[in-house]
């Protein structure tokens, strides 16, 4: 039996019709206006899900790529241009060494060299304060830090532990006797003087990272590989505790107490406020700066440590390190900041309980059969990027890979040995003076300025030749220097082309994902059009088709 179909039926079929084709139209009018596939998760899931994926893909590339990896390129950038400049300065330095070895020099020449390693003691450190938008780049951890002390500290007091090697051991003239312009004219003048005899010696030291320390509280030895058991201590202050609201008190002692190891047979320890003292305290005739076979001295005002032939030769033939803890109060402009090379601790607050600790180095004990050996590991603290999915890099490099400590001692070293060598001659040109002077014409005076002269040029030899020969052994030091910021210079250029590779990859990978995005979530300009016609085309043909049903009644077949 057929169905029968109504004119309400058919009206109603219609208006269905005309409705579907009305939200084809919108549908495809709304995406040839965004150009979107869709417009509501609803309208397909699946399309939905994997654009969600792909923009947090995408936004995750665009983080690296965009913010993190530029970031971290201009960071290199920074490190590497105080990194230049560090070089040029140590190349400065080594200019002056040559010039300072390859004598004779003049007066002239002396005081030319003394101008400019001063400008260069003032400028060497200068680097290591580099920032990138207000972040130190080689302090560590510390970026809201400086390197140096930015001005003179009179009262900031560190306890400093530093360790040092026997490869830091090096040879270096001492001398005793001075020619004084004012003992010579009071010998002139009748009063009994004595004409000093310049003595020199020659001792191995071990230089501290600071001079004019305050105190030196302990030095321990140990030799490479041995055991706990081994190890040499040598007390050299009484530490008295705090109280709650008052500074420590650390009371120096002149000769220390030495107990266990290899180095026990360490006959003495002199701490010596300055040459001078150390001088002064000399029982021989004529005074020199001496130290016995089994005696270690140190000099607080320089921050030496000078050793006397047989603990030196143990030390280098044990392949000793030697750990040295000592306190300094007071910084100079332009030093650098103790935390960044050596354990330490900052006393400058004299409230109970206000001391700041820095740790640099680890220790951890290894054990065996025969006992436990101490194994020393330096702490690093890298600031890493997040340069890619899973993958980070370090972008800093920290100081004490790159502006050695030894470098501003050196200077000072330099800077002495020149000034010694202007002071000598000075002198030497003084008492010429003084024997062509009419008041000095006779022959008592001229005798007594002929044998003031021949001591002070004696004094003025041993200058030079002590400038020569130390300006020679900085050279080497330069090369050590040079050695270490190349090394530096190569181990940022591997991570700057790290940088450049994974730059590569993510911009790769950032239009991979875009076009990947784009053909799931965007359609052709061109196709929508089409659609468009298409279902504007159903959507008019619908509505002429209703139009005509709407014209046709029963009349029309009678």
């Amino acid at each position: 039996m057929a169905l029968r179909v109504t004119n309400n039926m058919i009206m109603k079929s219609a208006n269905t019709n005309i409705n579907g084709t009305k939200v084809h139209v919108d549908k495809t009018n709304n995406q040839m206006t965004t150009q979107q596939k869709i417009s509501r998760p609803s309208e397909d899931p699946v399309i939905a899900v994997r654009s969600l994926r792909l923009q947090t893909s995408l936004s995750k590339i665009d983080q690296y790529y965009e913010k993190n990896i530029p970031d971290a390129d201009k960071w290199m950038d920074v490190t590497g241009t105080a990194l230049t400049n560090m070089a040029s300065l140590i190349s400065d330095m080594r200019t002056l060494a040559v010039q300072g070895a390859n004598g004779p020099n003049t007066q002239d020449d002396r005081n030319t060299i003394l101008s400019q390693l001063r400008a260069l003691q003032e400028q060497i450190y200068h680097e290591g304060d580099a920032d990138y938008a207000g972040r130190t780049v080689f302090t560590g951890f510390h970026t809201n830090k400086t390197l140096t002390f930015q001005a003179d500290e009179p009262d900031t007091n560190y306890e400093i532990k530093e360790r040092l090697s026997f490869e830091n051991m090096e040879e270096f003239r001492y001398f005793a006797g001075e020619t004084d312009i004012s003992e010579v004219e009071k010998d002139l003048a009748g009063t009994d003087t004595t004409i000093p005899d310049i003595q020199e010696t020659k001792f191995q030291r071990l230089r501290l990272s600071y001079d004019k320390i305050s105190d030196i509280q302990s030095i321990s030895i140990i030799n490479k590989g041995a055991y706990e058991t081994d190890r040499t201590n040598i007390a050299l202050s009484t530490e008295t505790p705090a109280a709650e609201g008052t500074p420590r008190s650390v009371t120096p002692v002149d000769t220390g107490t030495v107990s266990g190891g290899t180095y026990s047979g360490i006959t003495s320890v002199k701490v010596y406020p300055s040459e001078k003292e150390w001088e002064a305290a000399s029982t021989k005739d004529p005074k020199e700066k001496s130290v016995e076979d089994n005696e270690i001295v140190v000099i607080r005002e320089t921050g030496e440590l000078i050793f006397g032939k047989t603990i030196a030769a143990d030390i280098q033939s044990g392949k000793a390190s030697i750990d040295v803890t000592y306190d300094k109060k007071g910084f100079d402009k332009g030093e650098l900041r103790p935390e960044y090379y050596h354990d330490s601790v900052d006393y400058t607050d004299p409230s109970f309980g206000k001391e700041i600790t820095y740790d640099k180095f680890e220790e951890k004990l290894v054990k065996d059969d025969t006992g436990s050996k101490k194994t020393v590991s330096k702490k690093n603290y890298d600031i890493n990027y997040t340069i890619a999915t899973n993958q980070e890099i370090a972008v800093n490099l920290e100081a004490d890979s790159v502006f050695d400590t030894r470098i501003m001692q050196d200077i000072k070293d330099m800077t002495d040995a020149v000034t010694d060598a202007i002071n000598a001659h000075d002198r030497v040109a003084k008492i010429k003076s003084m024997m062509s002077e009419g008041r000095y014409a006779d022959d008592d005076s001229q005798k007594k300025l002929s044998k003031w002269l021949t001591e002070a040029e004696k004094e003025a030899s041993y200058a030079d030749d002590h400038l020569d020969k130390w300006f020679s052994t900085v050279l080497g030091h330069c090369d050590t220097y040079e050695g270490e910021i190349n090394l530096a210079n190569t181990r940022l250029g591997c991570k700057q082309d790290q940088l450049i590779m994974v730059e590569k990859r993510m911009s790769e990978q950032q239009e991979t994902v875009m076009e990947l995005q784009s053909e799931n979530d965007n359609l052709d300009l061109s196709d929508i059009i089409l659609k468009y016609t298409a279902a504007y085309t159903a959507y008019q043909s619908s509505l002429t088709a209703a139009g005509r049903l709407g014209q046709q009644t029963l009349l029309n077949y009678i």
